[in-house]
């Protein structure tokens, strides 16, 4: 069979859920216009935009679009050229490293060109194939590329029942076993939020499992940096086990409103390994100097501006609060990813019928996830609220939930679509 041919019949798991629900630019590849905020343009509309990772509305901020601009201007987005072993380091880069280490309570970080392909690969470095992974049946799709990886190199992994720590007692002997036998050690997975459903990985439980098992602990804390703890250093810190943590990861694609991500560790020889043996770092053009500028000034912002994460904790609690108090389920979440769970008896032309009414009839534009990711008969809404929202954006939306949930109990997405419009 010609490949091509093979990969034309079929668009992959997330490309064929349905043709209804695989309109290019509408469900998947959809174009928002305007300033990035909670107003934005969809389709010729103007929508309330709850689908923005802008946590704490840095993208926006006059200091960081000043910062931004400036730096291009001085710098232009090729300096420094080349990857950062050879000719593309400075003294700006190694600035932000000492500062993001030190602003997480580690002694050492190592700047990241990129989020998914860089955690992917510290997980390929860290591990040969002696070595087992013991990681959270949730995990997110750049931690299970990185094992993909590791399974690559004849590397054993096992995956334990999410935030479960019976199962993770369980896999954790097994691979203390295999481990002893290969000559290898234990790496263990998690995240400081599951993006999905907003819990915070069980990371004190994991902690004190170190007690009894031999292992180290990796933790992907994208949507807990900068939002999660008491001055933002994520889920570590609000958990009281920050120093547990052997090495944190996160991305600058969240609260930061930028590119590239950072790793750090208390072992200072680790990141070096890190440096001289990344092989997405190693043969990569270095971060240009227009973001690691931008990223010292956001994560100085962070630092010196707590009310940004104050009033998006105000929002989180007024949305959350306000759709338990509505009957909503939003499941476990402890952190601003907010779910919200729906349950549809007709299948993918209703969901398209309800995401066309809430988005074209009643200006609320949001994420939507249905099976597989979540079981069928099940739709999930996935709301993001940010520092920039107000609670009348909360109210608003409230509302127009509130007369969806009662539409889909009359079934009237099931017959046709209602032309509605949200007061």
């Amino acid at each position: 069979m010609d490949i091509f041919e093979k990969l034309n019949n079929n668009l992959g798991p997330i490309g064929n859920p349905g043709k209804e629900l695989n309109s290019h630019h509408y469900f998947s590849f959809p174009m928002l216009e305007g300033e990035l905020g909670p107003r934005m343009r969809f389709m010729g509309r103007e929508v309330l935009n709850w689908s923005l990772n802008n946590y704490l509305g840095l993208a926006n901020h006059p200091e960081v679009r000043k910062v931004d601009a400036e730096a291009a201007a001085r710098w232009g987005l090729a300096y420094p050229m080349g990857a950062r072993m050879m000719s593309g380091n400075s003294v700006h880069h190694e600035a932000l490293e000492k500062e993001l280490a030190e602003f997480v309570g580690k002694k050492d970080a190592f700047l990241l060109n990129y989020g998914y392909q860089g955690v992917m690969s510290a997980i390929e470095c860290i591990c040969d194939h002696r070595d087992v992974i013991v990681y959270d049946a949730e995990s997110h799709a750049c931690l299970i590329d990185g094992i993909r990886l590791h399974k690559a190199k004849l590397g054993t992994y096992y995956k334990y029942n999410h935030n479960d720590m019976a199962s993770l007692e369980k896999n954790l002997v097994r691979a203390t076993k295999m481990a002893n036998e290969k000559g290898g050690g234990v790496l263990v997975i998690t995240e400081g939020v599951f993006g999905m459903s907003g819990k915070v990985g069980a990371l004190k439980e994991i902690v004190e499992l170190k007690k009894k098992y031999e292992f180290r602990l990796l933790v992907d804390d994208a949507h807990g940096f900068g939002t999660m703890g008491a001055t933002g250093a994520g889920v570590g810190e609000m958990c009281g086990v920050q120093k547990d943590i052997d090495l944190y990861f996160s991305t600058f694609a969240k609260s930061m409103a930028a590119i590239g991500a950072f790793i750090a560790s208390d072992d200072p020889q680790i990141i070096m390994y890190l440096k001289y043996n990344m092989r997405s770092q190693t043969y990569a053009k270095a971060l240009p100097m227009p973001y690691v500028e931008g990223c010292r000034r956001r994560l100085e912002l962070i630092k010196e501006m707590p009310e940004l994460r104050t009033k998006l904790w105000e929002n989180v609690h007024a949305l959350q609060n306000g759709l338990r108090g509505r009957g909503f389920n939003i499941g476990e979440t402890e952190s601003p990813v907010t779910p919200v769970y729906l349950h549809s008896e007709g299948g993918i032309p209703e969901v398209t019928r309800m995401i066309r009414d809430l988005r074209e009839n009643m200006g609320v534009f949001c994420s939507i996830v249905v099976y597989p990711v979540v079981p069928k008969g099940q739709i999930m809404l996935r709301l993001i609220p940010t520092a920039s929202h107000t609670l009348a954006d909360v109210e608003y939306t409230l509302n127009a939930f509130t007369i969806l949930a009662d539409k889909l109990k009359d079934r009237v997405y099931q017959i046709d679509e209602v032309k509605e419009v949200v007061e």
